[in-house]
């Protein structure tokens, strides 16, 4: 795929991600979004990102932007080194598409960018280079300044006596991970670690492995994981069963006394229904979570159904957790098991709680963006199209068909099967909610062959 900006920043095939083309897209974010004159610059684990990462501190450096490289550390360590010293930042990464693919996310001194910034920015492409240097430095403790917000927040008993597994991959916070669960008290394990990068998605995890974390759970109270850049969570209970990315922003949210929820219409609806004073439902992707926190007032925080956190506000938890505006997976893989320990019950329960109704998702791989909006376009236009493919996924009568980004069709009984292409990658996402698990699961294997075969 030609490189694009999608739902969290610019991505295309390593291929197509020239030295001239990151320059352009480079310089043209330094001409048009505030910066204050530097950037933080940090990495994830795939091949291909060093050399993307250089060309960008060349790039800035012409540019007369000072340039503080922070090496490979997550995204969320990134945007939290920038907001504290009032820069911005930029961050080669691809988050948990294939290692054949990369991208940039860009950040301004407000946080991540806004799909009106994302505008600027490409239509300043032809931007000329300048040639006044400026300085590239290192910082090497930007991740610990990370895992200390956590333990300054949490304290060191926060997670005393839990036994936790990491699977740690290719994820580049794993070391940082393991460092401050152990930090808050934990006894940690690793599981899985890799030296080639594993395109690990939170949200549609793979069935091979499920059955991995079953083995790897055992005499565990749970098993944690992120996505590759460390922006989305990952975590099962102690029998190593999947808790959904939604689940612990509801339970995060609460634990931090959240009052008002922003979060995309594919998330969980059991949110409606947990006694926050407002819920507000947007487009898929963190620059429209954003845009919604940005609207709200008040103690006000985001999540996605990946399981990705945007805190709004300054919280307790019960030590000083101050805003970061950005996605981030330590805070809702921290706040779930530390309410769970101090409630003295095992995760699983605590999930249960929260979870009125229940999801599944997965995708549709090597799914040319224009083979699933023509799918996708039949469906809107024809009522007989979507009754069919209804019926193949065991769902009942269509009662009504939200177009708030892709499909959303709920049945009487109020299961749901939203299609979506992706906006990043070439793949079609498919959420299903349900009544239980087993029919959730159910609806979405019959619901993915159904739409392969009729592409």
């Amino acid at each position: 795929m030609a490189p694009k900006f999608g739902t969290s920043g610019l991505r295309g095939l390593v291929t197509e991600l020239s030295d001239a083309l990151v320059a352009r897209h480079t310089a043209a974010f330094l001409a048009t979004c505030d910066h204050g004159g530097r950037v933080w610059l940090g990495e994830d684990l795939r091949p291909s990102s060093p050399a993307i990462a250089q060309v960008i501190a060349a790039t800035a450096s012409a540019q007369g932007v000072a340039v503080i490289r922070a090496g490979a550390l997550p995204t969320p360590a990134l945007a939290h080194a920038a907001a504290q010293d009032g820069a911005g930042a930029i961050m080669v990464t691809g988050s948990h598409i294939p290692a054949d693919r990369n991208g940039i996310k860009f950040y301004t001194r407000a946080g991540e960018i806004t799909k009106s910034e994302e505008e600027a920015i490409s239509a300043a492409l032809e931007t000329s280079l300048s040639q006044e240097s400026a300085p590239i430095t290192e910082d090497a403790e930007a991740g610990a300044r990370f895992v200390a917000r956590y333990v300054t927040a949490f304290g060191a008993a926060a997670l005393r006596g839990l036994k936790l597994g990491v699977y740690t991959h290719s994820a580049v916070g794993r070391d940082l991970l393991m460092e401050v669960l152990s930090a808050l008290g934990a006894k940690v394990t690793e599981f899985g670690s890799s030296a080639t990068f594993i395109p690990v998605d939170t949200e549609a995890v793979e069935p091979e492995a499920r059955a991995r974390f079953t083995g790897w759970a055992a005499g565990l109270d749970a098993l944690v994981s992120t996505d590759g850049d460390s922006d989305r969570p990952m975590v099962t209970d102690a029998t190593g069963r999947v808790i959904p990315g939604d689940i612990l922003g509801q339970i995060t949210a609460r634990y931090l006394g959240a009052e008002t929820i922003v979060t995309p219409i594919s998330s969980n609806s059991s949110v409606t229904e947990r006694g926050f004073e407002a819920v507000h439902l947007t487009r898929i992707g963190s620059p429209f979570v954003i845009a919604g926190m940005e609207a709200a007032t008040g103690r006000v925080a985001g999540y996605e159904a990946n399981g990705g956190f945007l805190l709004g506000f300054e919280a307790a938890a019960p030590g000083p957790l101050p805003a970061l505006m950005t996605r981030d997976s330590f805070l809702p893989i921290i706040a779930p098991l530390a309410m769970a320990r101090a409630a003295g019950q095992p995760l699983a329960t605590l999930a249960a709680q929260e979870t009125l109704r229940h999801t599944a998702a997965d995708r549709l791989t090597e799914m040319p963006m224009a083979a699933s909006q023509a799918l996708l376009g039949q469906l809107r236009d024809e009522s007989s199209a979507r009754a069919r493919l209804l019926s193949a996924a065991g769902l009942g009568a269509e009662a009504s068909c939200d177009e708030t980004d892709g499909l959303r069709m709920t049945d009487a009984a109020g299961a749901v099967l939203h299609l979506r292409p992706s906006g990043n990658a070439p793949e079609l996402r498919l959420y299903v909610e349900a009544r239980s698990p087993a029919q959730a699961e159910d609806v979405l294997t019959a619901a993915k062959r159904a739409v392969a075969d009729r592409l």
